[in-house]
């Protein structure tokens, strides 16, 4: 760029540099069906089409388009069609031809002579509107509908909802396969009771509003009938396999061509998920056996069909099996997180189980350098440690995320632990920062790699409430001060071992040290007990003695033993204020 098209400006943030360009318009008619064509280009459909004798592609045919700017239709052709002033309304329910007069008209002549409601969000919420109405008419709620209604609005141009039944002797099949049935294959809203079951009734959004609905409810009752007849079918042939019989075939399923079958990784899950159990104090033998049974569902014709209930069936079979509760419970919840805001396993041997499953797909990914990057990250490795995170902090497990990670990394080559460590560093900043903890705070308790993660909340609490104490900033400042000497002097090879309190002998320093003793000797019950935030308080009475000694004592003095005594008395006093977090890192 040209330094005469320059110019310096001057803000309230600083010096900026301003350049004058000039650049001239363009007419709308030359740009806009380019634009048009590239944003449609751009849509993320995964499948297209071509119809006719054209070379035009789309998700489906396309007969019409409107490219208007006011009054004016601009001209252009985009997909084979030229652009018009005419659209059309509902195939059966509205006109065929609708003249606009002017662009800001579409939406309320489609409305009014078209039967379409055009806006996404004005048919969501009137498909919204009507699906609680007629719940509340039948007496039931929705359940989880949100997902599914986004679907449905994009299917639909004048939505009319419709009550539908169907047999209630198929309740006797577990609720989810009924109801992801009716969800995925129909895009049915399914009814419950008061108590969340499932009832024998379910919505239907129609693209046509009739005075006598009974055909269309008649239609989409028969049509579902057989769905549900294929999962009663599928239900009843895998209660004729136990979950256990089903194991050895996993031997036939990949789980990864460097890593593995199935059923070799079921078997380092097991072991894995026994130690987390006695770590756990939990029932080991119950852990070890929910592990063993809880991929075995992938075999099952329902999971077949339905990926989606893999550990749901698998919770249902153990328990027809005859296996415990708890790992029946297991085999579901150790999926737990699936995604962001999932609940979490519940109980000891569900996180042993979870734990033990997600941490040999991050050991095992990583000894082979599968590694996420950037936007990528194909198996999910970034999702299984916040998992991991999420069940150790707030199911409160007093477990080594360091000894989890080792206890993983056993059976694989190359063992990358540190690389891992890493990236559970990593996730564990972003999810405490999520949290609304400050960068300053996340920083100074995960900088000294703490090993216990289920007490990082309160640590990270204890080092919010030091840091509104008045006293806060010149003792921050003071550590950051003190880990610069320290460093130094390692730079320097000094070596120092205690502090000798005969060997001190500016009145500051055995100030400092006598207050360093005193506040030691109050915080060591607090941090024991788990009061971390009485634990810094107790410190907080350092300020004066800390600045009358950076005021009046030389460290780095030419007398070796009063300098590495009081390198000494500045290590041991780093050691005791950043015991699980590093104070320093709250200095401005």
């Amino acid at each position: 760029m040209a330094p005469e098209l320059l110019e310096r400006r001057q803000t309230p943030k600083g010096e900026i540099v301003v350049a004058h360009l000039k650049m001239s318009g363009v007419k709308l008619d030359s740009v806009l069906p380019s634009i048009v064509d590239n944003v449609i280009k751009k849509l993320p459909v995964s499948k297209i089409m071509r119809w006719g004798d054209g070379q035009a592609q789309f998700v489906r045919p396309v007969h019409g388009l409107v490219m208007m700017h006011g009054k004016r239709v601009v001209p252009g052709t985009v997909l084979g069609v030229r652009a018009a002033n005419t659209t059309s309304g509902h195939r059966f329910m509205g006109a065929a031809s609708i003249l606009l007069a002017n662009a800001d008209e579409y939406e309320a002549r489609l409305r009014k002579s078209g039967n379409v409601i055009a806006d996404f969000a004005q048919r969501k919420s009137e498909i919204e509107k009507q699906l609680q109405a007629e719940a509340k008419r039948q007496k039931a709620s929705l359940g989880d509908y949100h997902d599914l209604l986004d679907e449905v609005t994009a299917l639909v141009e004048f939505p009319a909802v419709y009550a539908g039944e169907f047999d209630a002797s198929f309740l006797e099949v577990p609720q989810e396969c009924l109801i992801l049935t009716m969800r995925q294959n129909q895009k049915y809203f399914p009814l419950f009771a008061s108590d969340g079951r499932l009832l024998p009734k379910f919505l239907i959004v129609s693209n046509m509003r009739v005075d006598d609905p009974r055909p269309i409810v008649g239609g989409n009752e028969r049509v579902v009938r057989p769905r549900l007849e294929d999962a009663r079918f599928f239900f009843n042939q895998d209660l004729k396999t136990r979950l256990e019989a089903r194991v050895p075939q996993l031997a036939k399923v990949v789980f990864h061509n460097k890593l593995g079958s199935q059923l070799e990784r079921v078997q380092r899950i097991k072991l894995l998920a026994g130690e987390v159990a006695r770590s756990l104090r939990a029932d080991v033998m119950q852990a070890e056996r929910a592990a063993e049974l809880s991929k075995a569902d992938l075999l099952s014709a329902m999971v077949g069909e339905f990926p989606e209930l893999q550990g749901v069936m698998g919770r249902y079979y153990a328990l027809h099996d005859g296996e415990p509760r708890e790992v029946a419970d297991a085999i579901e919840q150790h999926y737990r997180p699936r995604f962001a805001g999932d609940k979490l396993p519940e109980g000891p041997i569900a996180s042993a189980v979870a734990l033990a499953d997600k941490l040999d797909s991050l050991a095992g990914l990583f000894s082979i350098k599968e590694l996420p990057t950037g936007d990528k990250d194909p198996f999910g490795l970034r999702r299984a440690a916040l998992g991991v995170i999420r069940i150790v902090v707030e199911n409160q497990l007093l477990l080594s995320l360091r000894d989890l990670v080792d206890a993983a990394f056993g059976p694989f080559r190359g063992k990358p632990q540190t690389d891992l460590k890493m990236f559970f560093t990593e996730r564990m900043r972003g999810y405490f920062l999520e949290r609304g903890y400050s960068a300053n705070e996340v920083e100074a308790v995960l900088s000294l790699n703490p090993v216990a993660i289920a007490l990082i909340p309160k640590q990270l609490e204890a080092v919010r409430a030091f840091s509104a104490l008045p006293e806060a900033a010149s003792l921050a400042a003071a550590n950051k001060r003190i880990a610069n000497i320290l460093r130094q002097a390692e730079a320097m090879g000094e070596v120092f071992g205690d502090a000798d309190f005969s060997a001190l002998k500016e009145p500051a320093e055995i100030s400092l040290f006598e207050a360093l003793q005193t506040a030691s000797r109050s915080a060591k019950p607090l941090f024991d007990s788990g009061d971390f935030s009485g634990y810094l308080k107790a410190f907080a009475s350092l300020k004066s003695p800390v600045d009358s000694f950076f005021d009046a004592v030389m460290v780095m003095t030419d007398d070796k033993k009063l300098r590495e005594n009081r390198l000494a008395l500045l290590t041991d006093m780093q050691k005791a204020m950043n015991r699980f977090s590093d104070i320093s890192k709250l200095a401005a």
